[in-house]
């Protein structure tokens, strides 16, 4: 299986995936004929109202979720030919995961949810990358601290610090300021960008802010399942998004 840094243009190919499931008035169509691809590096936003079936895309972007058709390519890999451990292992090595519930192990303090996925992969080095990692989100002072104690800008910090530790060639974000106030998200969407760009990982974020939106290099529009909008951001646009970041949510 090949690395994702070896893999050229394009990085994610979604290939006419449509998601159907049965209800009681027979089968509801979730998505419909999705097609698009994503270069390495690349940002883009999946928009759209609730239930249009953004987090349903991004579970099958995943590998989490099984489209009824149709198929991903990750890294050139097709994921539905894989089994269940394959893609977990893929997972594992090049994609990180920010949910709007921070998803933290109650059990565990800071610095040992981030250690996890990098004691999965048998890093011996793992307390010393994860207290690294949490230092460069700003928290260093934290790290005995258990996810209750801890703020709700703090945990998404935490659940940053966890995705970007194995330095993923995939980040994939589900509403991750949902849960935050304004000013907080504010501060974590400013530091997941400027990660985001110093490792050169290609941003997937579901979000209903079109504030946070616009300065991804793309907007997929979503539909009642189908691609209704496929827009590139301006050159110029999202200037502001370079701003250094100050942690303190």
């Amino acid at each position: 299986m090949p690395a994702l840094s070896e893999v050229r243009e394009p990085i994610i190919a979604v290939r006419a995936v449509t998601k159907q499931v049965a209800d009681a008035t027979g089968t509801l169509t979730i998505l419909h004929e999705i097609d698009f691809e994503l270069a390495p590096r690349e940002s883009v936003a999946i928009v759209g109202a609730s239930g249009s079936g953004k987090s349903t895309l991004l579970s099958i972007i995943a590998g989490l979720d099984v489209p009824s058709r149709g198929t991903v390519f990750l890294a050139g890999q097709d994921l539905f030919r894989l089994d269940e451990d394959a893609r977990a292992e893929l997972r594992a090595r090049n994609v990180g995961f920010v949910f709007q519930s921070f998803q933290l192990l109650g059990n565990l303090t800071a610095i040992e949810n981030v250690m996890l996925p990098l004691e999965l992969m048998g890093r011996r080095d793992a307390r010393a990358a994860a207290a690294e990692m949490l230092g460069r989100v700003g928290l260093a002072e934290r790290l005995a601290h258990y996810p209750k104690v801890l703020s709700g800008g703090e945990q998404q910090r935490v659940a940053l610090a966890r995705a970007f530790v194995v330095h993923p060639q995939v980040l994939l974000a589900d509403e991750p300021t949902g849960s935050l106030d304004y000013a907080t998200g504010e501060r974590v969407m400013e530091l997941m960008f400027e990660m985001n760009r110093e490792l050169g990982t290609t941003l997937v974020l579901v979000t209903h802010d079109r504030g946070i939106a616009t300065r991804c290099d793309r907007q997929l529009r979503i539909e009642a399942g189908r691609i209704a909008g496929d827009t590139a951001r301006a050159k110029d646009a999202g200037a502001a998004s370079a701003a250094a970041v100050t942690p303190g949510a």
